[in-house]
């Protein structure tokens, strides 16, 4: 059983490779920088009160604040935190935000369990693992039957994390992955409505793989053939091709880990590579915006649903966090502004008439890219200005990962920017994370960074 052999690498005696370490601690600091990036602007707020108010024992920190609840409390309030700007990473693959579901349930079990750095950061990689791999055994499946990936995968990445960190042996951990199937979910009817769902998936998740580890602990079983089948999350959740076998393929080996993706940019990752290739076409050819008569992108299908239905007004979003999810409205706040950032959709930006009446002259060709899934799909953006001239900007992927990754400079850059000033200690901490007895001084500073102090 795939859940089984799963648990037991989890589980394990791990080697690590330094690359693999490096690039878990990257996604931690960008996790760390998104969430309390929420904190500093109140997004993500309603979960925070409810993990106040769930309260319990005092085993963990929301992050950003001096608060200890229950270590499931504080993971549904850090997993909405981490992704309620939608500036976390991705892994294109799964299309799924690895960072969101995996620190909370690292944080906050490692505080409960009052675990070092150096089990932290190997729990985490288990979760990095675990999400990605489970997500991109069925590429696009998830979305295409209305289901949000990142909280289907996530609940087993937090399950395993949990386990691991909880000391659980390989039979109950098993069994923590087969009840957390039954706690996979999360629709996208949030896309093109005034709904906040979409940033609460990943607390849900984390919130539930914890409590299905501790269910197992307990003594409560799950089925071990979750991923299998019959009737278990791919035959029920998932849509087109599915690579079963995707999960365990060169474990331990071959590490997803460093295919994860940093976001420059706090839109859909779906429209990055579009982003990308209308900042490219400005680069080549510097023009005035005020000339654009019409622009003309290449999407890949799979991407259409999320960020060009056509069923809702995609100039005139209705939400911040539905702006992040048009493609016409994020490329014409780029060609306005130049760039994106988490003010660019803030809510009085919404009714700028340059950005809706620039939106209104995006169209677009769905064109399938037959080696690539869409979040790692090439972008391509012709403008077509007033006096006839064609400016092209095209890009082989987005930035921010593949071989296009952050460099270290702009990783913390986008830190320090989230944060509105530099946090030299914070990024120590995590680059110096397996040397750290315990977490006490990593979560004293995020709370002083949120703080600005």
């Amino acid at each position: 059983m795939i859940a089984r052999e799963l648990a037991a690498w989890a589980l394990g005696d791990i080697t690590i490779p330094e690359t693999v370490r490096t690039a878990a601690k990257r996604h931690l600091l960008d996790g760390l920088g998104t969430a309390l990036a929420a904190v500093r602007t109140g997004a993500g707020t309603p979960a925070v009160t409810v993990a106040r108010g769930l309260g319990g024992p005092a085993e963990a920190t929301i992050l950003g604040t001096n608060d200890r609840v229950s270590a499931p409390a504080a993971a549904l309030a850090n997993g909405t935190l981490v992704h309620a700007l939608d500036f976390d990473d991705t892994h294109a693959g799964g299309l799924v935000h690895a960072t969101s579901v995996v620190l909370p349930a690292a944080l906050a079990v490692g505080e409960e369990r009052a675990a070092t750095g150096e089990q932290v950061l190997a729990a985490a990689v288990v979760g990095y693992e675990t999400v990605c791999r489970i997500a991109a055994a069925a590429p696009h499946g998830f979305h295409a039957r209305g289901l949000h990936a990142t909280m289907v995968a996530g609940v087993f990445s937090s399950a395993l994390v949990a386990a691991r960190l909880m000391g659980l042996d390989v039979e109950r951990a098993t069994h923590a992955l087969g009840i957390a199937g039954s706690q996979a979910g999360g629709l996208l009817a949030f896309l093109g409505t005034e709904a906040s769902t979409k940033q609460l998936h990943p607390g849900f998740a984390s919130q539930a793989g914890i409590i299905a580890a501790r269910l197992a602990e307990a003594g409560a079983t799950g089925p071990a053939t979750v991923f299998d089948g019959p009737h278990g999350i791919y035959d029920a959740m998932a849509a087109g091709a599915v690579d079963r076998s995707a999960i365990l393929a060169e474990l331990g080996t071959r590490w997803e880990t460093t295919n994860i993706g940093i976001k420059p940019w706090p839109a859909c990752q779906l429209s990055h590579a579009t982003i990308a290739a209308a900042r490219q076409a400005m680069a080549t050819e510097p023009f005035d915006v005020r000339q654009v008569a019409a622009i003309h992108a290449i999407v890949h299908p799979d991407s259409a649903s999320v960020v060009c239905d056509t069923s809702r007004d995609l100039t005139r979003p209705a939400s911040p966090y539905a702006a992040k999810f048009s493609l016409p409205w994020c490329v014409a706040a780029v060609l306005i502004d130049g760039d994106l950032g988490v003010d660019t959709f803030a809510e009085q930006s919404l009714t700028r008439p340059e950005i809706t009446a620039l939106a209104s002259k995006v169209t677009w060709d769905l064109i399938p890219s037959p080696t690539t899934v869409a979040a790692d799909a090439p972008g391509e953006v012709t403008i077509t200005l007033t006096d006839g001239r064609r400016i092209t900007g095209y890009v082989e992927r987005s930035p921010g990962g593949g071989p296009v990754p952050l460099s270290q400079e702009e990783l913390v850059a986008k830190v320090e920017t989230n944060l509105g000033r530099p946090v030299p200690e914070l990024v120590r901490s995590v680059f110096e994370l397996e040397s750290a007895p315990d977490l006490a001084t990593l979560i004293r500073q995020a709370a002083a960074a949120a703080a600005g102090q």
